[in-house]
């Protein structure tokens, strides 16, 4: 009992340092972005831009697929989960657009802006809520936070610190410092999931994750067509639809 009673101490006392981790790799990789950003040209900004925009599709598209796509015993593929999609992104919609998500996240970001001294930087808010979409969505983050919680195991949430350091890292290169604050939203996203884990634990089925996982990279592709200036998608406004992707394959 008292051998046990030491590793359970010993896990609480490193509980937690995932969620931390992820919070400090985004300000890092935020840094290190705006110190590439005051060297580079606003061409080589645009171009850096652009390469994001593919990169973010990609992910969100090939996770998508990944989840989506299904191979029968026959060789033939099929489109599993469609109704769970379109049911959790129209409801996600109606529910995103009826509360306003996406205008109160950047009126949150107009108030970092004016807390950081940030008025002259015109790309503050929508860096921050480009990365912030961007690092929070998908079935990492909650998973990884549960894991952390539960567990002590923050391997899955080491793992999204290296690719979100990167891609804030790349963002913040061509978005500007509002995206390096993006830190903040991963830090109250997750850290609510770490303080709910014991209550989300049972949910988050290998079904509910897979439905979370699609519906997420459906957001995160949203997030690329964005930042490619195709005609704009309010993703703040669908956060809801991964609620709802969850909750489908649970009813």
């Amino acid at each position: 009992p008292l051998r046990r009673q030491r590793q359970m101490c010993i896990r609480d006392r490193f509980s937690g340092i995932g969620v931390l981790a992820n919070v400090l790799g985004i300000v890092g990789g935020g840094l290190l972005g705006l110190g590439c950003r005051r060297l580079i040209s606003e061409r080589f900004q645009k171009a850096i831009m652009m390469a994001c925009a593919v990169a973010v599709i990609f992910l969100g598209l090939t996770g998508t697929v990944k989840e989506m796509l299904q191979i029968g015993a026959d060789g033939g593929v099929t489109l599993v989960g469609t109704n769970c999609m379109l049911a959790s992104l129209i409801g996600g919609a109606v529910i995103g657009e009826a509360i306003d998500l996406e205008d109160r996240m950047e009126r949150f970001g107009h108030w970092l802006q004016q807390k950081t001294g940030s008025g002259g930087d015109t790309r503050f808010v929508e860096g921050f809520v480009t990365a912030s979409l961007t690092v929070c969505i998908g079935a990492m983050a909650v998973i990884g936070s549960i894991n952390d919680r539960l567990l002590s195991d923050p391997s899955v949430l080491f793992a999204k610190t290296v690719i979100d350091a990167v891609i804030v890292m790349i963002m913040t290169s061509a978005l500007g410092k509002g995206c390096i604050f993006s830190a903040i939203s991963v830090g109250i996203f997750q850290g609510i999931i770490f303080l709910l884990a014991g209550f989300l634990e049972p949910i988050m089925t290998p079904a509910a994750l897979k439905s979370l996982s699609a519906v997420g990279n459906i957001l995160i592709f949203c997030v690329g067509t964005n930042l490619f200036g195709l005609p704009h998608v309010r993703i703040a406004n669908l956060l809801p639809a991964l609620v709802i992707a969850v909750v489908w394959v649970l009813v």
